[in-house]
């Protein structure tokens, strides 16, 4: 007992470690960069804030402010109803901040500060921590590390609203399967594959915007023809 002991402080030291170097590069190379563009055409698009600060459910159950760039219009149902597909709360501008991953940079912030760190389970909404905890067993071990900004689920696919009771087990088995397995070779991977999971989802959506734009000149060049 006492050797794994020494080995699980160790790897929390060595995470939280990586935690600050990696969210403090984030914040001083990258934030000066998207941050002044994404201000704008949220503030273009929508009156409200820049940021969306919601309860969230971190370690040990312990509750935090999760700060995220504002996707939605501002409504009354923001901390209790999760968005969903063809939701009309969220802005154009929004759509594209949930698609890129963009609107989840802000959290950097709440890795520097200790609530989170870039590995981990996602944080949940307070409701659907509630709500799932009476759904997935053993959904509170999820709570023994600190939730992250990327984790094992979202790399195998689950990332996104949750649509059903399956989908809750599922995360939760993943999740679960981090917590009992995590190491500091295991956070490097998971950040690996997000990084290339990112890149190549940019890729299909540049390719399917030009097939389509294709698609609506070739419908332009026959409707001209026709006449």
């Amino acid at each position: 007992m006492p050797p794994k002991m020494t080995l699980l402080k160790i790897h929390q030291m060595a995470k939280r470690l990586f935690d600050v170097v990696f969210s403090l590069l984030v914040i001083l190379l990258i934030f000066p960069i998207i941050f002044p563009i994404v201000f704008i055409i949220i503030k273009l698009e929508s009156k409200g804030p820049i940021f969306f600060v919601q309860k969230r459910n971190g370690l040990h159950n312990k509750i935090f402010n999760c700060i995220k760039f504002r996707t939605m219009i501002q409504n009354k149902y923001a901390d209790t109803q999760a968005a969903i597909d063809n939701d009309e709360r969220i802005t154009r501008v929004g759509k594209f901040l949930r698609n890129s991953s963009i609107d989840e940079l802000p959290q950097f912030l709440n890795v520097l500060i200790g609530d989170m760190s870039v590995v981990g389970p996602r944080p949940h909404m307070i409701s659907d921590s509630e709500k799932f905890d009476k759904i997935a067993t053993n959904y509170q071990n999820r709570h023994l590390v600190k939730p992250g900004i990327t984790g094992l689920a979202q790399i195998n696919g689950y990332k996104g609203h949750i649509n059903t009771i399956q989908d809750v087990k599922a995360r939760t088995i993943i999740d679960l399967k981090y917590v009992n397995n995590q190491s500091f070779w295991l956070d490097m991977n998971i950040i690996g594959s997000t990084i290339r999971l990112i890149i190549e989802d940019r890729i299909v959506h540049i390719r399917n915007q030009r097939i389509e734009r294709l698609a609506e000149s070739n419908t332009d060049k026959e409707s001209t023809n026709a006449q």
